[in-house]
């Protein structure tokens, strides 16, 4: 096979910001069709890898023949994914009873950051309070200091736009089966709950405090961390299994008894000051090549530009240029069939709705 796995299928995507392009990406990363309107006179910045390998066309949503053109679109299509507040879909005429009336086969995908129901539900809000309302902020950052957010990656990308992507396909996935389709309700603060799953389990078994930066993978270990090297650059290590702890042993010369103690975190804070000084007595590259061939679970902490040109990272292909814009490839790979190659967004294209079988008359008239 040479096409992409989800050739085939057609997925509408309300123009938004975010989680939901990214998972409109992800489809069409993976050879949905994924086809976007937009608002007249937003246009689709070429340079927004999120918004690559769809067309767009340009509706009016406060327009009835809009709305009409719209419902229409959506009849030939296997999902939609839309990120509006709760009822806002609905005020348009666009909800999903009434989609679903017309396509029964629909998954209508919902991206929210609390949820469709729920007291927040009509609340404003972005990544940075869905994952403090989840319980997730709380344990990122250093001990004694406040929480720090990961970017939005957690609950904007990870809990959000990922999830619906899940969500949607395995909702596609029954609808194929049954005929049925259905509403995916993909609510930020939940994704990024289910991301903490281990987290959770490690608390169930008295592995994990609450107070943050005191464990294992929060930066609370010696051997779990990074480390500032002599020319202000870092190194990550991420040493757990024995095996590995006494490989850094062995690269640093750590051979006091004090470090036999690996999981005594009463012990951690005083190794990790050890640790801190002796990383800053060499660069970064003097550090790459003393832990060369030694199994430490080690790597340099690189910048965007230095990982594009990693040796790894270009073998593997994981950054593309398309457009002018360098980007991470699409990803996972597939042994028997292919993803997308980028391609950036481009001008409002009214071939799409010829394509979808509006004739000359009504797309002057939507225009």
């Amino acid at each position: 096979m040479t096409t992409a796995p989800l050739h085939g299928i057609r997925i509408v995507e309300i123009a938004g910001i975010g989680p939901g392009p990214f998972c409109g990406m992800m489809l069409a990363d993976h050879g949905a069709e994924v086809i976007r309107i937009e608002r007249p006179g937003d246009a689709a910045n070429p340079k927004d890898p999120l918004l690559r390998s769809r067309r767009t066309i340009a509706l009016d949503l406060k327009n009835p023949v809009a709305i009409d053109a719209v419902r229409r679109i959506v009849a030939t299509a296997d999902g939609l994914i839309e990120g509006f507040r709760p009822g806002v879909m609905e005020r348009l005429g666009l909800g999903p009873d009434i989609l679903l009336a017309a396509n029964p086969r629909l998954v209508y995908g919902r991206m929210t950051g609390w949820g469709q129901t729920g007291p927040l539900a009509p609340q404003p809000g972005h990544d940075i309070n869905y994952i403090a309302q989840s319980g997730v902020l709380h344990a990122l950052g250093p001990a004694g200091g406040k929480p720090h957010f990961p970017i939005n990656l957690v609950g904007d990308f990870g809990g959000g736009g990922m999830m619906l992507a899940f969500g949607m396909l395995a909702a596609i996935l029954q609808a194929k089966a049954t005929g049925q389709g259905q509403v995916v309700d993909c609510a930020m603060t939940e994704g990024s709950s289910v991301l903490m799953s281990m987290i959770w389990g490690f608390r169930a078994m008295g592995r994990w405090s609450d107070t943050r930066g005191t464990n294992l993978l929060d930066g609370g270990a010696h051997f779990y961390d990074t480390y500032e090297t002599a020319d202000g650059k870092y190194v990550a290590i991420g040493a757990i299994e024995p095996q590995f702890y006494a490989a850094l042993r062995s690269v640093l010369a750590l051979d006091g008894a004090e470090w036999a103690a690996q999981f005594d975190p009463r012990q951690w804070p005083a190794l990790k000051q050890r640790l801190t000084e002796q990383f800053r007595t060499r660069t970064r590259d003097q550090w790459c090549v003393a832990f060369d061939g030694h199994e430490v679970c080690f790597a340099p902490v690189l910048s965007f530009e230095e990982a594009v040109v990693d040796p790894h990272n270009v073998a593997r292909g994981a950054f593309v240029e398309a457009g002018g814009v360098t980007q991470p490839a699409p990803a996972p790979r597939y042994s028997a069939s292919a993803t997308i190659a980028p391609i950036m967004a481009s001008a409002h294209d009214d071939t799409v709705l010829a394509e979808l079988g509006f004739s000359d008359a009504e797309i002057a008239a939507l225009r």
